[in-house]
């Protein structure tokens, strides 16, 4: 109402019929895209909140794929539906990377009392969240852009993304002792070498779509990391019976989905084939809905893991419970990659391959329900209500439904604006140095609470 104020208001003033017409468009176009960047929040925030119960790369990589195809599903194009699995595999790639990263300690770092060591926290979950969304945005965004007329060179990115990899790991954590988050892991330094890496390639091959796309969702994701830390601390601060560590989650998704939303929707992309050989699909197709799903559910669904989970709600020795619970799992897992197999690529009886929006919309909403149900076995939630957390999820699965109709973003061209993006990021640090001002003056030591700095 007060937007739909302020551009009445300016028409009257300029008087004339042109402004006013250019003003409502505006806000029409600016409308359509809150509703994309909203679902495309909704969608990461969600998988990446359920990712929290899986951890590591498999569950980043899941998460990862339902962030990729919300953005396809949202842009409205007809053209790149035919290649949904290759989009949604570099997507869960390039964000799957990130799990190799440990963040524990440095969370606790948030949680201090004094200004260095919280602000140092906050600035590290920044970094963490924007090498997450940068390389998963980096690969999504150049799926998006590989054409016939200027072919990506994936075996050349895989190669310069591990040397880069290698060489800055060595040089920052073995020659130099650059220790982010001692005495944990320092992979943080292999993944900032491989966004190095990809970005040189983006820029040296003139895809500028895609690196623009990284920079959003590494923003983004960067952003909601550190801002995430904070909703915990201050979540816990207040007593409330909740997992503020799943909100913390929540928020790295939704932002960097948003991020990466935003980064496709004001890049140039060229119209490419609505259609794709068929030949190309098994292999990313079994990778996204099968390959991923089994290894989540080998990693997560462990006898032990499962009877620990449910002592928590008084059925760990239940043991006809637990083996339904995983073998219902495994079964879920492999009919619903049988389904997509069968429907996607063995029904599909020509060299090449169309997919309607329906077709997409209907693998988007059934994976990440099947990311949902095991999260909700996984936790006991089916039988307790001890996590109610888990039923939020479904919440927002109803919302996304309803609103991913709604949205048809227009397509802009913002070009690459280092200056800007300096800027940008300048803004994030003066605003994380607020919020760590209000959270050491509203707690005493907390639990979990690490330090960097004596």
């Amino acid at each position: 109402m007060v937007t739909e104020y302020i551009f009445r208001e300016i028409a009257c003033l300029a008087g004339d019929d042109v402004l006013p017409q250019t003003l409502i468009r505006i806000k029409m176009n600016a409308k359509a895209l809150s509703y994309s960047l909203l679902v495309a929040g909704l969608s990461m925030g969600t998988a990446w909140a359920i990712r929290g119960q899986f951890g590591h790369e498999h569950g980043a990589a899941w998460a990862g794929g339902i962030g990729a195809l919300s953005v396809l599903l949202v842009a409205k194009r007809a053209d790149w539906y035919a290649r949904m699995f290759q989009v949604a595999l570099a997507g869960a790639v390039g964000w799957g990377i990130g799990g190799i990263m440990s963040y524990g300690v440095v969370v606790g770092y948030g949680r201090g009392t004094d200004f260095v060591n919280v602000y140092y926290g906050l600035m590290m979950l920044f970094v963490i969240g924007g090498l997450y969304g940068f390389i998963g945005g980096g690969l999504f965004g150049l799926a998006l852009a590989d054409s016939s007329q200027k072919p990506v060179r994936w075996h050349q990115i895989l190669v310069e993304m591990l040397a880069g990899a290698v060489v800055i790991y060595f040089l920052f954590i073995e020659q130099w002792g650059w220790l982010m988050t001692p005495p944990r892991s320092e992979m943080w330094a292999a993944c900032l070498g491989m966004a190095l890496a990809l970005t040189w390639f983006m820029y040296r091959t003139e895809q500028y779509s895609a690196l623009r796309v990284a920079v959003f969702a590494g923003l983004g994701g960067g952003f909601g990391f550190a801002f995430g830390n904070f909703l915990q601390v201050m979540g816990n601060v207040s007593g409330i019976s909740f997992n503020f560590w799943n909100v913390m989650e929540y928020s790295l998704g939704f932002f960097g989905g948003a991020g990466m939303a935003y980064g496709t929707f004001t890049s140039s992309w060229e119209p490419v084939e609505d259609r794709s050989p068929k030949r190309g699909i098994w292999f990313p197709l079994l990778m996204v809905a099968l390959v991923i799903p089994l290894v989540v559910w080998e990693q997560s669904f462990g006898l032990k893991r499962v009877i620990d989970k449910y002592d928590k709600v008084g059925a760990g020795d239940d043991l006809g419970l637990i083996w339904s619970v995983r073998l219902g799992a495994l079964a879920a897992v492999l009919a619903t990659g049988g389904v997509w197999f069968i429907r996607y690529y063995w029904n599909k009886t020509t060299e090449w391959v169309r997919y309607e929006y329906n077709e997409v919309r209907t693998f988007f909403l059934v994976h990440l329900g099947l990311y949902t149900a095991l999260s909700l076995l996984i936790t006991g939630a089916i039988i307790s209500t001890h996590r109610i957390e888990q039923y939020l999820y479904l919440v927002n699965l109803v919302v996304i439904a309803l609103l991913m109709g709604r949205t048809k973003p227009d397509f802009s061209q913002r070009g690459l604006y280092a200056g800007r993006w300096a800027m940008g990021v300048a803004l994030v640090l003066i605003f994380m140095a607020l919020i760590t001002l209000v959270a050491i003056n509203s707690h005493g030591e907390l639990g979990g609470m690490n330090r960097r700095f004596e």
